[in-house]
C-alpha cells in the first residue's frame, strides 16, 4: 500500500499515532505470538534478563540496566528500537508547524526508520542541559531573531527523538546537577528551556545503563532520579561455557585467507571459555570491576593468531592452535584484569595458574585418567617427547604409533587425523596428564619435554 505523502493524504488513511510506549508494547506482543526472537544476538538471558525487559516493556516502564562491564547492556538498549514501527511520519518543529498553518493539507510528511528514532548519549561529567534538553543559539539571535522567539532555541537530543527512544549509557557519570534536569522528562514527559515559558509535551522512552559500582565510585544516580525509572534490571555474564563459547564465535574478528585456513578444535573454544570463567571467581582478581566476555573473544582471537604465525613458518596450510599456543592469551587478558594486589609480574603468575586450572578442568571433562595407564607405563619405561609453539605438526604425526591410547583419545575428541589437528590433540592430552600428575614436564626456553 502506497503511503500517504501530504498531511490531507495523512489524514485520508486514518493512520492512528500511538504513544511510544504503546507502539513497543504492540510490536512485543505481536513478536511473543509470532514466536519471533526478540534480541538477536543477546546470548545467556533468555530465562533472566529477558523476561524483565518483556515485563518492562508490557508495563511501559522506563528501564535501568545495572551490570559490569562487558555484559551486552549496550546491545540491549540499542535492539530495543526493534520493537519500534518499521516508519512513521513526522511533523514535529516549530517551522513545520508554521508551514502547516500556512499551507495546510498540502504540507508534506516523511516517513522516518526505527534507526532515526533512537538517539543515545555516553554521560559524561562535561556534558550539558544543552545537550541534552536545548540552549538558546546565538547564532540565531545574531542573525536577527529575538531572543523570546521559540526559533532561536537549539533543541538538545531528547525533544530531538521525540516519539522515540531516548538511551543514556554510565548514567552515575552524569553530574548531579544535570540529572535533575531529567527528572521532569521521565515523570511529567515535558522539558522546559532556561528562560523560555515553554512546555514540549515529549512521547519518549527512556532507558539507562549503569555499574553498579558507580553508585559510590565514580558517581551516582540521585535518589529522585533512581524513583522515576519503572524497572531496575541487573545483567550477568554468561553462565555456562557454552554460551561464552557461543558468544565469542559469534563476536570474534575472522579473516578470509585464501592459502590459510585456521581450525579451532572444541576443546581449544573451552579452554578460553574456562579460563574466563576462572578468572570471574578467582579472589586475587578485582570482582568489582568485571571481567568482561571481550577477554575471551581477544584470547580466542590471539591463540588463532598464534597458530597462524606457526603455520606461516613452517609453510602448513592448516593452522590449529595447540596447549604451547596459551602464552598467547596472558598479552590480550593482562589489560582488561584488575588484581587486587600492586606486585609487579603477579597478573602473569595469576593468569598462568588460571589457564593451568582451566585445561586439567577442561581434560576431566573429557578423559578418565585410567584409559591412559599404558601410556603412562611408556613414560616411565623412558619415553621423552619434546613439544615447542614453532614445532611442525608432521613431528606429532609421526610419533602417534608410540603413544598407545592416543588415536582412542583424538577420535573422542571428534579430531580427524590431520596433522595439525593431531598435534593440538597430542598436547593437550599429554599436557592433562602432567596437570594430573602421571607425567613429568621440564619447561625449557620456548619448549617442553613430557617424561616419565
Amino acid at each position: 500500500m502506497e503511503q500517504p505523502t501530504t498531511l490531507a493524504q495523512l489524514r485520508q488513511s486514518e493512520y492512528r499515532v500511538l504513544p511510544v510506549k504503546q507502539e513497543m508494547r504492540k510490536n512485543l506482543i505481536r513478536k511473543i505470538k509470532a514466536g519471533e526472537e526478540l534480541f538477536p544476538g543477546i546470548i545467556g538471558f533468555e530465562g533472566s534478563v529477558i523476561p524483565q525487559i518483556e515485563n518492562a516493556i508490557l508495563s511501559g516502564q522506563d528501564i535501568v540496566f545495572l551490570g559490569e562491564r562487558g555484559q551486552a547492556k549496550s546491545r540491549l538498549i540499542r535492539s530495543l528500537a526493534s520493537l519500534l514501527d518499521a516508519e512513521v511520519p513526522v511533523i514535529i518543529c516549530r517551522a513545520c508547524r508554521d508551514r502547516v498553518a500556512a499551507q495546510g493539507d498540502r504540507v508534506t510528511v516523511r516517513w522516518i526508520t526505527p534507526d532515526e528514532r533512537y538517539s543515545e548519549k555516553l554521560a559524561t561529567p562535561d556534558t550539558s542541559i544543552a545537550d541534552l534538553i536545548g540552549e538558546v543559539d546565538p547564532i540565531r539571535v545574531a542573525e536577527g531573531k529575538y531572543l523570546a522567539d521559540e526559533l532561536t532555541i537549539h533543541y538538545g537530543l531528547v525533544p530531538r527523538t521525540n516519539r522515540g527512544i531516548f538511551a543514556i549509557n554510565e548514567l552515575p557519570d552524569l553530574a548531579e546537577r544535570i540529572q535533575v534536569g531529567l527528572l521532569n522528562l521521565i515523570e511529567e514527559r515535558d522539558v522546559q528551556i532556561r528562560g523560555f515559558k515553554l512546555r514540549l509535551p515529549i512521547d519518549v522512552y527512556v532507558v539507562a545503563s549503569a555499574n553498579p559500582e558507580d553508585y559510590t565510585n565514580r558517581g551516582r544516580i540521585i535518589t529522585p532520579l533512581k524513583d522515576r525509572f519503572g524497572a531496575q534490571i541487573r545483567t550477568h555474564y554468561p553462565r555456562s561455557v557454552e554460551d561464552e563459547i557461543r558468544i565469542v564465535e559469534q563476536e570474534r574478528t575472522e579473516f578470509q585467507d585464501h592459502e590459510l585456513s585456521v581450525v579451532m578444535p572444541d576443546f581449544m573454544k573451552e579452554i578460553v571459555a574456562e579460563v574466563t570463567q576462572l578468572a570471574r571467581r578467582n579472589p586475587k582478581i578485582n570482582q568489582r570491576s568485571g571481567v568482561s566476555v571481550r577477554i575471551s573473544i581477544t584470547n580466542y582471537e590471539n591463540l588463532a593468531s598464534n597458530a597462524s604465525r606457526r603455520a606461516l613458518r613452517t609453510g602448513e596450510t592448516e593452522a590449529v592452535p595447540r596447549i604451547t599456543d596459551l602464552p598467547s592469551m596472558i598479552p590480550s587478558s593482562a589489560g582488561k584484569l584488575e588484581m587486587e594486589t600492586w606486585e609487579e609480574g603477579d597478573d602473569q603468575t595469576v593468569l598462568e595458574k588460571i589457564i593451568k586450572t582451566a585445561v586439567l578442568n577442561v581434560f576431566r571433562r573429557h578423559f578418565e585418567i585410567s584409559q591412559f595407564n599404558e601410556l603412562v607405563q611408556r613414560f616411565d619405561g623412558g619415553l621423552t617427547f619434546e613439544v615447542s609453539e614453532g614445532q611442525p605438526a608432521d613431528r606429532y604425526a609421526a610419533i602417534l604409533r608410540e603413544l598407545p591410547g592416543m588415536d582412542k583419545a583424538l577420535k573422542s575428541l571428534g579430531l580427524e587425523k590431520r596433522p595439525a589437528l593431531a598435534a593440538s590433540g597430542v598436547e593437550f592430552v599429554l599436557e592433562g596428564l602432567h596437570l594430573s600428575k602421571r607425567i613429568n614436564k621440564t619447561e625449557l626456553d620456548g619448549a617442553a619435554i613430557y617424561a616419565g
